[in-house]
């Protein structure tokens, strides 16, 4: 079978360094009778590793001729392949207790952290590798320039933790940028605060809209000024200076007709 071009379009970036390969691993500590999915698998770098560990696993894989080299590669047994688009995939269908693993593409990592936030009851965790910025972004906390909206919500459904940064030379082609792997493990219900995350979504679009205005213009078709104080902020604050407990307070006040559409 000819080498595999690696596709611009689906955002292909092989990982072939097999030191970074171990570590991520090990950062998964695979166990028997592990639920391991793995998100855009390729060329199965990760897969092998991975089945060294457990007896199967499955995965999601969009491009059909890298399909075709992983069903060469792996049996049955070992590899249950989904061909399907991750973004649209019903990961819920496949049960709870999941592990989700994956050098996640980067042309279509960050709505794909959405979806996966709407997974979290799903989960038991995740490792990705990411584009260094996006998972800076991830951990970033309030009165910094990496905090936003993503960093907000994503923190809302896990605890975070950004392992270690992988360079460029580690992939095949290399991108143009740093990467890191995360690890995602969800909140449990007790650990977070409770708000409707429609309202949730709907205050952080607002608020993040145009994050240099103040609050009291980027807010205001949400909330008057006297209600931004009856919260507790300062309506002359901009977005990036509230954490998760503000966001949560604003969303549990938040009228029932905004006029503005959940993000």
């Amino acid at each position: 079978m000819s080498a595999h071009i690696p596709r611009k379009r689906f955002g292909q970036h092989f990982l072939v360094d097999q030191g970074v390969l171990n570590h991520i691993v090990e950062a998964i500590y695979p166990q028997p009778g592990d639920r391991l999915v793995e998100v855009g698998p390729g060329l199965g770098a990760l897969t092998r590793p991975l089945l060294e560990r457990i007896a199967h696993l499955e995965a999601v894989e969009l491009d059909r001729d890298v399909a075709v080299r992983l069903r060469s590669s792996f049996s049955p047994g070992q590899l249950t392949l989904y061909e399907a688009d991750a973004l649209a995939f019903d990961f819920a269908a496949l049960g709870t207790g999941l592990r989700l693993v994956g050098n996640l593409p980067y042309n279509i990592s960050t709505p794909l952290l959405f979806r996966f936030a709407d997974l979290a009851g799903f989960m038991r965790d995740g490792h990705f590798m990411l584009q260094k910025e996006v998972v800076d972004r991830m951990v970033a906390q309030p009165r910094t320039a990496d905090y936003g909206r993503l960093s907000v919500l994503l923190q809302w459904h896990f605890h975070l933790e950004s392992l270690f940064d992988v360079p460029p030379e580690a992939f095949n082609p290399p991108p143009k940028v740093m990467s890191a792997v995360v690890r995602i493990i969800p909140r449990l219900p007790q650990e977070r605060p409770q708000v409707d995350e429609r309202r949730l979504r709907s205050v952080l679009a607002a608020a993040f809209s145009q994050r240099r205005k103040m609050l009291r213009t980027t807010l205001k078709p949400l909330f008057t000024v006297d209600q931004l104080e009856a919260q507790g902020v300062v309506p002359t604050a901009r977005a990036e200076e509230l954490g998760l407990e503000d966001f949560v307070r604003l969303a549990r006040a938040l009228p029932g007709a905004t006029g503005v559409p959940d993000a």
